[in-house]
């Protein structure tokens, strides 16, 4: 069940013993070769430029602007979605989560990423209202 991915950067083997990871649009694993540049990021959330929580009480919204700011650091430095190593995402409703993951999968299967993932449910997260927050690490 693995795949090889190959892009003008890297070669991925996508490792899934088995197939139940699909429905989530992640892999169980990837095995890459040793990259040159290693980005760690730090959790993003839901929040506009200044830092101001946007979306309180949609998760789904929450979930949508919180990857529009994980690409945008991706993307200051060089890379995008497809570079992401591991993603982690921490949320204050698990259930609520998972049904909105659409909108994590939408954003990743635009660019062919399948980075594997961790959900962690929390009791809370920075701000008051923040009800998810993702961190990435990506290399090139």
């Amino acid at each position: 069940m693995n795949d090889t991915i190959t892009t003008a950067a890297t070669t991925t083997v996508r490792v899934n013993p088995t197939t139940w990871s699909k429905a989530y649009g992640f892999d169980q694993g990837q095995l890459r070769p040793m990259p040159q540049r290693w980005l760690t990021v730090a959790g993003q959330g839901p929040v506009d430029e200044g830092g101001a929580l946007l979306h309180e009480g949609d998760v789904c919204a929450q979930l949508s602007l919180t990857m529009r700011n994980v690409e945008s650091v991706l993307t200051a430095a060089g890379m995008g979605y497809p570079d992401v190593l591991r993603m982690t995402v921490y949320t204050t409703d698990v259930d609520a989560t998972l049904a909105s993951y659409a909108a994590i999968t939408e954003r990743l299967e635009l660019s062919g990423a399948t980075p594997p993932t961790t959900l962690i449910g929390v009791c809370r997260l920075a701000q008051p209202g923040m009800a998810v927050e993702i961190e990435v690490t990506a290399a090139r």
